[in-house]
């Protein structure tokens, strides 16, 4: 069988994909053209892509030969999943390996966030810290007591409940389905509206999947129901923020600031007036950018890709 990888995984896992297939890896400009993609998709039987790869009906059905595609990510909102579900073919992905690593940046920006650590880091690099702060000089906010609103309590909403906890935080929540009044009551946590998310949390964590439903779900309406004080944060997708709707919410000061590791285009511009704002922090997309979590990505990534080619259920396989 032949597969083809859209970019070079780790080289533990190209050699165990060695060992069973004829492996083709793109190693061009990122991502991979669309045209090449189509043109190399003909022959193989297996694909293993990105989350920035748009695997679409064209894609799918350039695949004459195809039987499964395995994305190194815990999104597939990249994959006509619908399309590749007539045609017969398997979906894989990586999903609660990247919870604790992604879980663990939200807390990071929170904090950063909260206690101007890029602020003092820069304040100091540009040669700014001039004297000794005073009472009222430089001055961050407690995460104690404060309420933290989650926007999708799905594996990594309640990895970062699990972590908020422990600041003594108070915890609110809104999901698609409620939990359950035991999983509501192990966590610490209380279900609201989503409006009412927004106007009584002082900082709104986004954990929500990315769905036609949820497109730019978080938008000026939203931003106009926050306090003046509170902090945004997305470890999620960037599509499901209004971006021009945020970049008016801060500079008008409508909330306090941002926290972003996903952007609607990615990379995002150095000239996008998100990054421009001195109230926001920005990532290049690493929430689950540790060495640990990305190795057991490529692990599940092959192993579904094993499963699927030898008829077997993958490890973690889209339900269609």
């Amino acid at each position: 069988m032949k597969i083809l990888l859209t970019r070079k995984i780790h080289d533990f896992a190209i050699k165990e994909l060695k060992k069973r297939y004829d492996v083709e890896i793109y190693t061009g400009k990122i991502p991979m053209p669309k045209k090449l993609l189509i043109s190399k998709i003909k022959d193989k039987d297996g694909l293993v892509c990105y989350p920035y790869d748009i695997i679409d009906a064209d894609v799918i059905n350039a695949g004459t030969k195809l039987k499964a595609i395995s994305t190194y990510s815990v999104g597939y909102d990249h994959i006509d999943v619908k399309t590749a579900s007539k045609r017969g073919i398997v979906v894989g992905y990586t999903p609660e390996v990247l919870t604790r690593a992604t879980a663990d940046l939200t807390m990071a920006l929170m904090l950063s966030l909260f206690r101007r650590i890029t602020e003092g880091d820069k304040l100091i690099r540009d040669n700014k810290w001039r004297t000794v702060f005073g009472p009222y000089e430089f001055l961050g906010t407690d995460l104690y007591q404060k309420t933290l609103g989650i926007f999708g309590m799905g594996r990594i909403g309640k990895a970062v409940a699990q972590r908020a906890e422990g600041f003594e935080m108070n915890i609110i929540y809104h999901n698609r389905t409620r939990l359950s009044k035991k999983e509501e009551k192990r966590l610490g946590v209380r279900y609201v509206s989503l409006d009412n998310l927004f106007s009584t949390s002082d900082v709104v964590s986004i954990h929500s999947p990315y769905t036609p439903q949820t497109h730019e779900i978080v938008n000026l309406r939203l931003f106009k129901k926050m306090k003046k004080t509170a902090f945004l944060i997305n470890t999620s997708r960037g599509k499901i923020i209004n971006e021009k709707d945020l970049v008016i919410a801060l500079e008008r000061k409508m909330i306090a600031g941002a926290g972003l590791d996903v952007f609607q285009k990615e990379p995002i511009d150095a000239n996008n007036p998100i990054v421009k704002q001195d109230n926001v922090i920005v990532m290049p997309h690493s929430g689950s950018a540790t060495v640990e979590t990305r190795r057991k990505m490529a692990e599940i990534a092959v192993k579904n890709l094993v499963s699927g080619l030898a008829g077997r259920k993958m490890v973690y396989q889209v339900k269609t």
